[in-house]
């Protein structure tokens, strides 16, 4: 990759919350669109296919998940160095991401491609679902390699604070995705379509085609043009940076999904109705939690330039705002899913015992979302505080026996079915997330911000 750096700033504007934010709550609404619509396409075909269409999805999160290693290391590393003027160093970590993101696209694609039924029985999928899971899943696995490189080239614009130009490339990609996968599943004139299969393939031409674009925009916006090399290349010394922070933060996320699939796993248990009713209230709560979601990705850009500036107590007062505001957002969006339930869930199924499962599900969201607020305000600010092991470790505990351990048993032992598995995530989120709001409001992140300033100042 070459670069024109050096006639670049050495420094960034100071970012603001609200500008990174709305576009990514655009850009993250677009994303759940495109999987809500999904959803609905399989569960025209029947209930089993929406099940089936939700349970390789599932596994393709939980693959998906690994590429936080680079996510989470590449956002904190760049927007540390860009606060610190360092544009070079960022620069550097730029070109390295892309080869990561190749080696880990592979690891992930592969066991999608070669070995789907053996993943999806791991989730104990029913019996009438995992023959139409598992093509499903073959078919995705060429997109999580196209996804790698995307998650890693957005990573770096965003932390570049180019959330618009991120915004124009996920708005083309998710409605060349929704234009391409209607046709593709159901078919056109004489030609029947590939059902579940066609989500798939829609999928891969959106993200090949999001990748030209980031292309595109790096050499615009950014001067920097990757060659051949760039994607199998892993330069160790920016890598081992993105990994300090990359590592610990793709631990958690890999914990809590780990857990979350044993919830999924009890719900298979529960049969085919009661997974495609977890999946169409799942569907929701995506939509609901957006907004946290928007915020807490933009906390970690804003503290990150903020740490590297050196303005800590800017930063304190960021994360308290922006958990203030995310609080009140998410009691009051909860609860008006919850209110507008039946008509929602109605856009999946025509089966009224599903739908009033679905919307008592929905009603223990409004006490699900605020604990999870938490977790994704400031998760993702003591992540870029360089505070990183302390999220694993303090929540590893609770996800184990909270989410995986409540879930089997107030679901599946105690018999209380699909209630009882969102019990354990009520619990789990509120735990977690007041002990990571305790880590930041006694500042034991302080030290990790110091630290990291340091190890900038050295290279």
């Amino acid at each position: 990759m070459t670069s024109r750096a050096t006639r670049a700033p050495q420094s960034v504007p100071r970012p603001r919350l609200f500008s990174l934010t709305w576009p990514l709550l655009l850009e993250l609404l677009l994303g759940i669109a495109v999987g809500v619509v999904g959803t609905a396409l399989a569960a025209r075909l029947s209930d089993t296919a929406g099940a089936a269409f939700a349970l390789a999805h599932h596994v393709f999160g939980t693959l998906f998940i690994l590429f936080r290693i680079i996510g989470a290391g590449v956002g904190v590393v760049l927007t540390q160095a860009l606060g610190a003027g360092r544009r070079a160093a960022a620069d550097a970590v730029a070109r390295a991401v892309l080869g990561a993101s190749t080696w880990l696209g592979l690891a992930v694609a592969l066991p999608a491609l070669l070995a789907p039924a053996l993943l999806l029985r791991a989730l104990n999928a029913p019996t009438e679902v995992l023959p139409m899971a598992a093509p499903l899943l073959m078919a995705l696995a060429p997109a999580m390699l196209l996804d790698a490189w995307n998650a890693s080239m957005t990573a770096v614009m965003r932390a570049h604070l180019r959330a618009r130009d991120t915004l124009a490339v996920m708005v083309v990609m998710h409605l060349v995705h929704l234009a391409l996968m209607g046709s593709l599943m159901f078919g056109l004139g004489a030609w029947p379509g590939l059902g579940l299969p066609g989500f798939a393939v829609a999928m891969i031409v959106s993200r090949a085609v999001a990748i030209g674009l980031h292309l595109w925009l790096w050499r615009l916006r950014l001067s920097l043009v990757p060659h051949w090399s760039d994607l199998w290349r892993l330069p160790r010394a920016e890598l081992a940076a993105v990994a300090r922070i990359g590592l610990p933060g793709a631990a958690e996320n890999v914990a809590w999904r780990l857990a979350f699939m044993v919830s999924v796993a009890v719900v298979g248990g529960l049969g085919a109705a009661a997974l495609a009713t977890h999946a169409y209230a799942m569907q929701v709560i995506m939509v609901v939690l957006l907004f946290g979601l928007a915020t807490g990705l933009s906390v970690e850009t804003v503290v990150g330039h903020l740490i590297g500036a050196g303005h800590l107590h800017e930063a304190h007062r960021v994360v308290r705002r922006a958990l203030a505001r995310g609080l009140v957002v998410s009691v009051v969006v909860a609860t008006a899913a919850a209110l507008l339930g039946p008509w929602l869930l109605r856009l999946f199924t025509a089966d009224e015992q599903i739908v009033a499962a679905g919307v008592t599900l929905l009603w223990w969201m409004v006490l699900l979302e605020p604990g999870r607020t938490f977790n994704l305000v400031v998760i993702n600010a003591l992540r870029a505080a360089g505070d990183a092991r302390y999220p694993v470790f303090a929540g590893a505990a609770s996800m184990l026996l909270v989410l995986a351990g409540g879930s089997w048993l107030l679901g599946s032992h105690f018999g209380l079915g699909l209630p009882g598995v969102w019990i354990a995530y009520i619990a789990d989120e509120w735990l977690r997330g007041l002990l990571m709001w305790r880590r930041w409001a006694t500042l034991a992140w302080v030290p990790h911000a110091r630290a990291s300033r340091r190890r900038l100042a050295a290279t």
